[in-house]
């Protein structure tokens, strides 16, 4: 089911709360613990904190819009697109690396910068239009499609990060998780894997393996 405009910013802006409350419980000598994969918590931070810098970068705010009469008339993928595209390049050994740089870059206190950057973007995501362009390396897209993938991925990873914490899931956490699964149910089933999806939620034998989405 394709979300809706409005329910996308909802949705993007309690991840964003979450990561934001779920990074404030990070402890002084947390940040070099084992996170996810060889990533540190810091670096698994830094990471999630692309979530929000991408949004910075890859939005063309002097693009027109798309659909608008005398624009370009340039290909837009679709979120499922994205993922498709996007499976080759998350397998590459650049994504550990700008993990690691990235969580360097949040500096002597990540937490306060993680906050003045989901501040930051959550401000510009306010005043740019549902239609603004927004140029990722995978393709360009409609803003409120690229808000989705970047939800799904605070979402995902501030559970990853509240996990490797042993710490409580913070309540914007909980409300993000709805969508989120949402969307990984329809990139299973553009994978092929709806069916062992669907058997393994409802307590059945999985038919097949389920396949990697992300």
């Amino acid at each position: 089911m394709e979300l809706a405009g409005g329910e996308v910013r909802h949705w993007f802006g309690t991840a964003a709360r979450g990561l934001v409350a779920a990074v404030a419980q990070v402890g002084e000598h947390d940040w070099a613990r084992p996170a996810l994969g060889e990533w540190d918590v810091r670096a698994l931070v830094g990471h999630t904190s692309r979530s929000f810098l991408t949004v910075e970068s890859y939005l063309d705010v002097g693009a027109a819009r798309a659909g608008d009469a005398g624009a370009p008339a340039e290909a837009l993928i679709s979120v499922v697109e994205y993922y498709v595209r996007g499976r080759e390049v998350a397998a590459g050994p650049g994504v550990a690396e700008r993990g690691w740089v990235a969580g360097a870059a949040l500096g002597d206190d990540p937490a306060a910068a993680v906050g003045e950057i989901a501040r930051r973007v959550e401000e510009l995501v306010g005043s740019s239009p549902d239609d603004a362009l927004v140029r990722s390396p995978l393709g360009a897209m409609r803003l409120i499609d690229y808000l989705q993938t970047r939800a799904f991925e605070l979402t995902v990873h501030g559970l990853d990060l509240v996990h490797a914490l042993h710490r409580p899931v913070p309540s914007a956490m909980h409300d993000s998780v709805g969508p989120a699964l949402a969307l990984a149910a329809r990139l299973t089933v553009d994978a092929g894997g709806g069916e062992a999806l669907l058997m393994q939620l409802t307590g059945r034998p999985v038919l097949g393996e389920l396949p990697q989405i992300v």
